[in-house]
């Protein structure tokens, strides 16, 4: 006999029903509404006509970046469209600003960490890290961060949760550990998040933050950062602040599991699935090493996109990889969004707009080059909980360089105050894929992480800070 259909009766009020379906179009047309209101002000006198209209068009993408009213790319395509039709830039101008070298950079370290992926080449190094370091629970975890933090370095910290989720759900579904009530689940998964997340920050191939920040600051002052150079101001921050989240995990989510063998064996049977190093991930390995070493020596005289380029030119040229592996493992949509930040932080500068903001802003509050970089630090940091951390960096770095004239601050200074603090979210799963892995995971609830979390922010804005003004003039910044 057929069983009867059932229905589902939503009781909650007529007004919540269509506050909830109309939510996309009423933030459509607020933004829209921002950027008339804006327009319809009339043009201060210490402003341009053109910055004018270059702040209207900043205040629309703000909108849609900080309430995710549209995809992160399809904001930045929508402000390439209005930047020419406002005036503000030359439709050539603002559409050359896609070829920026910070652009093509990301887009080869995105095509080199794809063949790494495909090749399971950054799986068996994960494999065989936790295969050597995962012997007892506390041992395990500290793979886990030490794992994700080291390869982070290398590859994009989403591309490395990506990779290590399914792994340490494996490890965890071996260990029959129960969801949402058990601290060791929770612990492995925050490793995982805030191992990428700060071992994210010490190169330029962690994140796309410092990319679009380093774009952003070449297309108006000119200037940038080597490998090396990025390395070696944010190493050290991402040594003492993993020190701390470590003691923040020990902490607050005490071990009750006594024995890990059977996550171990896990790990050993998946070695031995994947069998010997195969050709293709020698090629590839060799090809990332030699990459890396150039980008250490030769970065300055060769350029850091050219030798990311040339590399994947390498790798097709031998037959490492074909395209139909590693495209689908590249985010175009980065890609895009890049282009659309670098357009309106070029156009900020150029028309006055951001000058103009960063006046009424951040000057007006600072009293001094100290409280100008807690606040753009403190700024970044707030930003990034509740935004991607590549639309904080493009929110915040017109502002920063702006600011930073009036105070006699080395322009350089600002990409990494405004990028580094960007890419530290530790509380909620928007900031970074890391953190939404960690939560799908269904351990994790976001009421276990604020006090942890914004100890965690304390923590990095106290080192942040502290290394800018007493470790950063040692390297002549």
């Amino acid at each position: 006999m057929a069983q009867p259909n059932s229905f589902v009766v939503d009781t909650r009020p007529i007004w919540i029903l269509l506050l909830q379906s109309g939510r996309q179009p009423l933030l459509l047309l607020t933004g829209i509404g921002i950027y008339f209101a804006v327009r319809s002000v009339g043009t201060p006198v210490d402003l341009d006509p053109a910055g004018h209209r270059a702040l209207a068009v900043f205040a629309l993408c703000v909108f849609y970046w900080v309430f995710d009213v549209l995809p992160l790319m399809i904001t930045s395509i929508l402000a390439i469209i209005l930047l020419p039709l406002t005036g503000v830039l030359p439709a050539k101008e603002a559409y050359a600003l896609f070829g920026s070298e910070a652009v093509f950079f990301i887009l080869g370290a995105f095509i080199l960490a794809a063949a790494m992926m495909k090749s399971g080449l950054s799986a068996r190094l994960a494999l065989l890290i936790l295969s050597r370091f995962g012997h007892d629970p506390i041992a395990l975890l500290r793979g886990i961060f030490v794992l994700n933090a080291t390869m982070s370095f290398f590859m994009s910290e989403h591309a490395v949760a990506a990779m290590t989720f399914p792994i340490l759900v494996e490890l965890i579904a071996a260990l029959h550990l129960p969801a949402s009530r058990d601290n060791y689940g929770r612990a492995l998964f925050l490793a995982m998040a805030w191992g990428s997340t700060i071992g994210g920050v010490a190169t330029l191939l962690g994140g796309a933050r410092a990319p679009l920040a380093l774009g952003i600051l070449r297309e108006v002052t000119g200037d940038s950062y080597s490998f090396t150079e990025w390395a070696a101001l944010n190493v050290p921050l991402t040594l003492s602040l993993s020190a701390a989240a470590w003691i923040v995990l020990r902490t607050f989510f005490p071990i009750g599991v006594q024995d890990v063998s059977k996550a171990e064996q896990a790990v050993e049977e998946r070695l031995l699935k994947i069998g010997h190093m195969t050709l293709q991930e020698r090629l590839i390995a060799v090809v990332m090493v030699a990459t890396i070493a150039t980008w250490i020596t030769l970065g300055e005289e060769l350029g850091l996109a050219n030798i990311a380029l040339a590399a994947v030119v390498v790798l097709f040229a031998i037959g490492a990889v074909k395209w139909r592996d590693v495209e689908g493992y590249v985010n175009w949509g980065l890609i895009l969004m890049y282009g659309g930040a670098i357009s309106l932080g070029s156009a900020m500068h150029q028309s006055g707009a951001a000058e103009w903001l960063a006046n009424h802003t951040i000057a007006s509050w600072a009293d001094g080059p100290v409280t100008v970089v807690f606040l753009i630090t403190a700024a970044a940091v707030l930003l990034t909980e509740m935004m991607s951390n590549s639309a904080a960096v493009a929110i915040l770095m017109p502002l920063s360089i702006a600011v930073a004239a009036q105070f006699n601050l080395d322009p350089r200074l600002m990409a990494p105050v405004v990028a580094i603090p960007a890419g530290l979210s530790f509380i909620l799963p928007i900031g970074t894929p890391a953190n939404a892995m960690a939560y799908s995971s269904g351990y994790l609830r976001v009421r276990d992480l604020i006090i942890p979390g914004l100890i965690l922010h304390a923590v990095a804005l106290v080192i942040f800070n502290c290394l800018v003004w007493f470790y950063w003039p040692l390297l002549g910044l």
